[in-house]
């Protein structure tokens, strides 16, 4: 058969051949439920490959950027993670826990695998409260408790499995109608896939700060209060379909929705009242 006569078909089985592989991938990795949610999800790195990434990249961060070695606001950030880091609960018993405040306008803070947890000065104006400040960092270390970065890593490794498996799949095309199919499977893959992803990790992990907050005696309604600064102050923001995180207001309206159950959760944490 004349090789040019094929050009423009669609071959299937380098794209078989690429969704059995990343179904291979997905079974074979660590399997691992959240404790707080009950939601049961895969990692592409095992607990101590994270830390390690972890610990490095805490290293790497401190040693370019300048930290704030004391005072009330380093006290402050100190004291707040060393309550929270207990209500965090089993599922971080191996975690060694710690915190530096770091002088940066951005108003950002961050906890990285295993435990290492950057809160940024810009981050403060904007929390105003102690109880506030428990809300970002339990936030932040819940992303790390129920280990969504290697969740996402593994995503992002099937998806570009598959889409490798599409390219070679279109490799007798014509090489522009290639690209521009290949362009609207790369969109359809970050909108319809990964930046969701990302958006329930933010939701899941905004529910799991709730009950950390909470169970440090830290009032959780602080968290609301917080997000309607944010959203307030912020400026305006992308469209929550094009953004890895949901919108200030969503996030309100599910804080909201998780309250009750955080409430119980602080009420419990401050003890009978006489």
């Amino acid at each position: 058969m004349n090789p040019t006569s094929r050009r423009g078909h669609f071959v299937f089985w380098p794209l078989l051949l690429a969704g059995m592989l990343a179904g291979f991938k997905y079974c074979g990795a660590e399997k691992i439920t959240n404790p707080e949610t009950g939601h049961t999800t895969r990692v592409a790195m095992s607990s101590e490959q994270e830390e390690q990434l972890g610990l490095q990249s805490y290293r790497e961060v401190l040693s370019q950027s300048e930290v704030v070695p004391g005072g009330p606001e380093h006290d402050m950030v100190v004291r707040v993670a060393e309550r929270l880091a207990p209500a965090t609960g089993q599922a971080a018993r191996e975690f060694k826990w710690q915190v530096s405040l770091v002088r940066n306008q951005q108003a950002n803070a961050f906890c990285l695998p295993g435990g290492k947890i950057v809160v940024f000065t810009g981050i403060l104006p904007y929390t105003k409260t102690e109880a506030a400040l428990a809300a970002v960092m339990g936030h932040e270390m819940a992303h790390a408790v129920a280990r969504h970065g290697s969740q996402r890593l593994l995503r992002t490794s099937l998806a570009q499995t598959v889409m490798m498996g599409a390219n070679f799949s279109m490799s007798n095309m014509d090489p522009q109608q290639r690209q521009s199919l290949m362009a609207a499977l790369g969109a359809g893959a970050q909108y319809g896939l990964i930046l969701p992803f990302s958006r329930e990790h933010e939701t899941e992990a905004d529910e799991m700060g709730l009950l950390y907050m909470a169970r440090a005696g830290y009032d959780p309604r602080e968290a609301i209060s917080f997000w309607e600064r944010m959203n307030n102050t912020g400026g305006a923001q992308p469209p929550e379909f094009t953004s890895t995180h949901p919108s200030h207001g969503r996030r309100i309206q599910d804080l909201q929705a998780f309250m009750p159950k955080a409430l119980a959760e602080y009420d419990r944490a401050k003890g009978p009242t006489s």
